[in-house]
């Protein structure tokens, strides 16, 4: 069944839009029966529009299901193409883009705080540790198209290590928002610098981007290499060096 559109946003059947305006009425001081016996009449019984709109900040807050305006803009970018979006196969298909682009992006909403969790334990090492081959998947803001590869993160703990899979974590929040390469490898290791107070930390990320391969140049093969070296793996070319060697790019 095709979705209804109400105020901008995207609901399953005009009972949802019924019961989220019930529940606007309900949260919002500023509607509903007294407000509107200030003004000497009766509050309209389905009145959707106008709430919808002045709380729609609050309502995506709450968990509202709903995808926004983005819907809307991806049924324009079909027509845009020259694409019919009232047939079969793509009544539906502005919701789903609108889902995937927010999932694609929800490294907004995250911060390291909340993603670490306080999973940062004591320890009396001093040796490199390091994750590789994490797998990550962004989009290039240029174009919005995705580049996908892996990064290798390293870093040299100075009495406190980090849960492995935190690790991860902190490279897909960045890799999850429109980003560039370079800045995407700094950002990394600039986080896992804050967590870890560490006496350094090396980042590398290896792409394919689908913008050069799918349009522009069409070069199928190429890959991208960045890095980001801060501390000890700067500073000293032997450090440098193992960690290199370690990830696979030196023999």
């Amino acid at each position: 069944m095709r979705p209804f559109n109400e105020g901008g946003a995207w609901f399953e059947s005009k009972a949802e839009i019924e019961r989220f305006a019930s529940t606007l009425a309900q949260d919002s001081p500023s509607h509903g029966s007294a407000n509107a016996a200030s003004r000497g009449r009766s509050t309209p019984p389905h009145s959707y529009r106008s709430p919808i709109n002045a709380t729609f900040s609050a309502a995506s807050l709450r968990g509202i299901k709903m995808n926004l305006p983005l819907a809307e803009h991806y049924r324009e970018i079909l027509v845009g193409v020259g694409e019919n979006p009232e047939r079969e196969g793509l009544l539906d298909t502005p919701k789903r883009a609108a889902k995937a682009m927010q999932y694609l992006c929800n490294g907004y909403s995250l911060n390291l705080e909340e993603i670490i969790n306080g999973a940062l334990f004591e320890s009396q090492s001093d040796e490199m540790v390091i994750v590789r081959d994490i797998e990550l998947y962004s989009l290039c803001e240029h174009h919005m198209l995705p580049f996908i590869g892996k990064a290798h993160v390293a870093y040299i703990p100075t009495g406190r290590v980090l849960g492995l899979s935190k690790v991860a974590r902190v490279v897909d929040m960045f890799a999850r928002r429109l980003q560039i390469q370079e800045n995407l490898t700094r950002q990394i290791a600039d986080a896992i610098q804050r967590i870890t107070d560490a006496a350094g930390v090396a980042v590398v990320i290896e792409a394919k981007h689908m913008c050069m391969m799918m349009r522009g140049v069409e070069k199928q093969n190429s890959v991208m290499t960045s890095s980001v070296m801060l501390g000890a793996f700067r500073e000293s070319s032997a450090t440098r060096h193992e960690f290199l060697q370690l990830i696979g790019r030196l023999s």
